[in-house]
């Protein structure tokens, strides 16, 4: 079932995602080469916490940790760690959530740990270029299918691959509502968007095949031939005029 926010409830709903963007931009702000993943997580959850929310990832059919931070060839999911260190020239995906009056935030970012390489920085700059175009498509009487087929068309454009194994998703008093929302498929086409629906949008594109494993953890994602990925997100209204992507300060 899909479940339209009132204004009030977008309300909380950017403040939630303030919160996640805060604390990513804490992180990325904290992200050297030498530090660990797991200083990472402690930071993010030290933050949410004194700003009134609760880590929304922490528990979360037994994740165990506050952020996903996922390195290079991992695309999603990937566990904060003391034995993982970040190293110069790597790609790390942040990914992170929020729960805040009984309403979920969700963002990611991806970006560089030191010098990164230029195939590196070119696959992030894409992937951020996916996720700008798929909010521009947000808006009352726009269609899901608008959403993935920006994201594929630049993708592929660029010669990069688009994972199918995992999805974008509704989001309000639960972290993963209805609908999904695939990162390709066919403008024109899948569900009318109406104003009041939240959409986390989150393109996982890859540096070469879409293909997915799983680690033996259970959890992190990463790219069946090896290659690196990138992942970013933001949760957007729609409005009755258009998109707010919430959660953002000027």
């Amino acid at each position: 079932m899909i479940v339209l926010k009132s204004a009030s409830e977008l309300d909380v709903m950017d403040r939630a995602n303030r919160v996640v963007h805060r604390a990513l931009k804490a992180v990325a702000d904290a992200a050297v080469p030498g530090v660990s993943t797991a200083e990472l997580d402690s930071l993010a959850e030290e933050l949410i916490r004194a700003e009134g929310g609760e880590p929304a990832f922490k528990g979360y059919r037994g994740f165990p940790a506050t952020l996903c931070t996922s390195i290079n060839d991992e695309i999603v999911h990937g566990i904060p760690s003391p034995r993982i260190r970040l190293e110069d020239g790597d790609i790390l995906s942040v990914d992170c959530g929020v729960v805040l009056d009984g309403f979920f935030g969700d963002a990611a970012v991806s970006f560089g740990v030191g010098h990164v390489n230029g195939e590196a920085e070119r696959l992030m700059n894409v992937t951020k270029r996916c996720l700008d175009d798929a909010v521009a498509q947000v808006g009352p009487g726009k269609r899901l299918g608008d959403i993935g087929a920006a994201v594929q068309s630049h993708a592929e454009a660029s010669g990069f691959g688009v994972v199918r194994e995992f999805v974008g998703h509704g989001i309000g008093r639960a972290l993963h509502e209805e609908p999904q929302v695939p990162n390709y498929g066919q403008a024109g086409r899948g569900q009318i968007l109406k104003p009041g629906l939240v959409v986390a949008i989150e393109p996982m594109i890859t540096a070469g095949s879409w293909r997915v494993k799983i680690d033996d953890d259970g959890w992190t994602a990463r790219t069946e031939d090896g290659k690196l990925a990138a992942h970013f997100e933001f949760s957007v209204a729609v409005t009755s005029d258009g998109h707010r992507v919430l959660g953002l300060e000027e």
